[in-house]
């Protein structure tokens, strides 16, 4: 089993990075293979509703989105981070969840999905908030933990020391790895996965 743990940041080795690293090596420690997948600190353009990549399974625009799309079309799991940018998630991983989720639910249905978020004091709330909304919508079991997916630090050092934080890191991990095994157990054992209706989609203005 794998999980694909994006780190949101442009720091490629910041405070939300030391937050998916303790993830990561809790899910080590269970057998769960990891792999952190760096956003970078090149823009990235949000999605324009074109609708090419339902078509092609890719955005036209090719850039890192389809190469993080190609490695998560067989990934188990994943965990999204980002740091605060004005209560909100960072706007490259907006841009990066909207072209990524757009069209390939498919990708994603089934699989656990979890938030972390860094923050150096507030609007960590409305990012988790914000992150989550991407899982529910994709029929996605979603992963907590014993309190909000949350760091809190200005640097990485600073967020070692938020003892609280990073057990509750832990947690995520330890609570990811544990679901992960349950539903290879359930395969196993001949429980099959829910079988989805056709969807209705009903429009308010007529």
């Amino acid at each position: 089993m794998k999980v694909l743990l994006v780190n949101g940041s442009p720091r490629a080795k910041g405070c939300t990075y030391t937050a998916l690293q303790e993830v990561a090596k809790t899910l080590n420690e269970q057998g769960i293979e990891t792999e952190i997948f760096q956003v970078g600190a090149k823009p990235i353009c949000g999605c324009i509703g074109c609708g090419v990549c339902t078509k092609t399974g890719k955005c036209f625009m090719d850039d890192t989105v389809n190469e993080f799309v190609e490695k998560a079309a067989t990934a188990d799991a994943y965990v999204f981070g980002s740091p605060v940018h004005y209560a909100a998630a960072s706007g490259m991983l907006t841009s990066f969840l909207d072209r990524a989720f757009y069209g390939k639910g498919n990708i994603y249905e089934d699989k656990p999905g979890a938030a972390v978020v860094s923050c150096r004091r507030g609007g960590a709330t409305a990012t988790f908030d914000q992150i989550n909304k991407y899982f529910t919508i994709c029929n996605m079991p979603v992963v907590s933990s014993q309190y909000w997916n949350m760091v809190h630090g200005n640097t990485p050092e600073e967020v070692v020391k938020d003892e609280e934080g990073m057990q509750t890191m832990r947690t995520l991990g330890a609570n990811m790895a544990w679901l992960l095994k349950c539903i290879e157990a359930g395969k196993k054992a001949g429980v099959a996965m829910p079988v989805r209706e056709e969807k209705v989609r009903t429009n308010y203005i007529r």
